[in-house]
């Protein structure tokens, strides 16, 4: 029976380490004699598909590090959604001829980010001319870098920073390349019709998978016109590459087509704009003397109950109403209160108070909680 070339002390139960370590260190197919068992190639890639729990949460942690990360350095997040099988790293060297690219020492399945470079300038170049937003050379070059004539090593690198893709998915799976004419290509046989298929098996992403790709900028590098709207350039680039390259290998026949997540790029935004609106509530918050954040609390109260009544009112003398009148008592008859800020309580009662109380109308919320003593300077 195949096992994993280790010592007999490690034993051969591996199921709890990420697949890459099993792909890598701990792969079951090497016989007694320690020759590859031809038989075995299938069976064993298909023992290293799963994800324990344990590599399940190191994904989600790297993930999620990755991004928060991003947010820190304003960098620009994209998010993907696999349509055909995935496979990157097929190149290197391993017992049943097929690699896979895995990132030590977390043993998880990612593309490099000079892979990602490399497809998002060959869009670019494909898109130069035609784009919306307008893109050109002087941009591409800006943006990725200036390459060389051939036998010159004066390179110039470009303002993005592509990062580590890592593919999202509950397990990897087994793909079957059969080429057919091995005695041809290997052993400069007559071509010929007649060629038995070798079934070769080798890892790759399903479809369904996540990818989460995040490219950075380092605005000094690029001129003004494009500093300003690189975002956008980036990422009409990427739904190009998306359409019409693919990712990582084989994307020649099929493998690596990915679909542009608008939906979570559009989420995205609208939580960028609601981080930086609280960011600015807060420093706002911060300037504010205390009666002022007193009353900034009252109009808050005021927005967040409009909104769950949905047209509705409440009833006279209930929490809404109480608090205005607190807060007309205080301002009234507190020593340390402004006439800026008593009018300010003034003009918030005012506002809010017939939007939220039956029956209150702009002349008895004046009378009742006396509102023009409160303008009285």
């Amino acid at each position: 029976m195949p096992h994993a070339a280790v010592p007999a002390y490690v034993g051969q139960q591996f199921v709890d380490c990420p697949p890459g370590h099993r792909f890598n260190l701990y792969f079951p197919i090497w016989r007694d004699d320690w020759i590859a068992d031809k038989n075995g190639k299938a069976p064993a890639i298909r023992a290293c598909t799963s994800l324990p729990p344990t590599a399940k949460k190191l994904l989600a942690a790297l993930l999620a590090r990755q991004r928060a990360q991003a947010d820190a350095v304003s960098a620009l997040v994209l998010e993907a959604k696999g349509l055909s099988p995935f496979a990157t790293g097929l190149g290197n060297e391993h017992p049943v001829e097929n690699g896979f690219a895995f990132l030590s020492p977390y043993g998880l399945a990612y593309l490099a980010g000079s892979g990602v470079k490399g497809v998002l300038r060959a869009a670019a170049q494909e898109l130069a001319g035609e784009a919306n937003p307008p893109l050109d050379e002087a941009d591409i070059e800006a943006l990725f870098g200036k390459e060389p004539p051939p036998g010159c090593q004066d390179a110039e690198r470009g303002a993005l920073s592509f990062w580590d893709v890592f593919p999202d998915c509950a397990a990897l799976s087994v793909e079957i390349m059969t080429p057919h004419h091995g005695g041809y290509y290997q052993n400069g046989g007559t071509p010929n019709d007649a060629g038995q298929p070798n079934p070769i098996p080798f890892l790759a992403v399903p479809p369904g998978a996540k990818f989460q790709f995040v490219v950075q900028c380092d605005e000094r590098r690029l001129p003004e016109a494009l500093a300003s709207r690189w975002q956008d350039v980036v990422q009409t680039i990427f739904i190009h590459a998306c359409d019409w390259r693919g990712f990582g290998a084989k994307t020649a026949v099929g493998y690596g087509a990915l679909a542009f997540d608008a939906a979570a790029a559009a989420r995205a935004q609208e939580e960028k704009w609601a981080a930086a609106a609280a960011a600015a509530r807060e420093a706002a918050l911060v300037a504010m003397t205390p009666n002022q954040r007193v009353i900034e609390d009252f109009q808050t109260t005021c927005a967040a109950r409009l909104e769950q009544l949905r047209g509705g009112k409440d009833r006279p003398n209930t929490v809404i109403h109480q608090k205005a009148r607190e807060l007309a008592k205080a301002a009234l008859e507190g020593s340390d209160w402004t006439i800026s800020e008593k009018q300010a309580v003034a003009n918030a009662i005012e506002e809010w108070i017939p939007r939220l109380i039956e029956r209150m109308d702009t002349k008895e919320i004046r009378k009742s909680l006396k509102l023009a003593a409160l303008r009285t300077p």
